[in-house]
């Protein structure tokens, strides 16, 4: 994967409403990308490890589908 597989999604006024409402229900802020790539279905257990990995390397980690 790259950079030119994800960007961000154009948003209509009721869609960029929506969104910053859930913002304000969840107290934090969210992105919105156009969906390029197919999220990965994992177990929890994938999850779990998914998001150890994440607290170890300070980043964030999307699973997708390889093509």
């Amino acid at each position: 994967m790259n950079a030119s597989n994800m960007s961000f999604a154009e948003l209509d006024r009721d869609t960029l409403e929506k969104i910053r409402a859930l913002e304000a229900e969840l107290g934090t802020g969210l992105l919105a990308v156009k969906p390029a790539l197919k999220p990965a279905d994992l177990t929890p257990e994938q999850i779990e490890k998914l998001k150890a990995k994440e607290r170890e390397l300070g980043v964030i980690l999307l699973a997708y589908e390889h093509e």
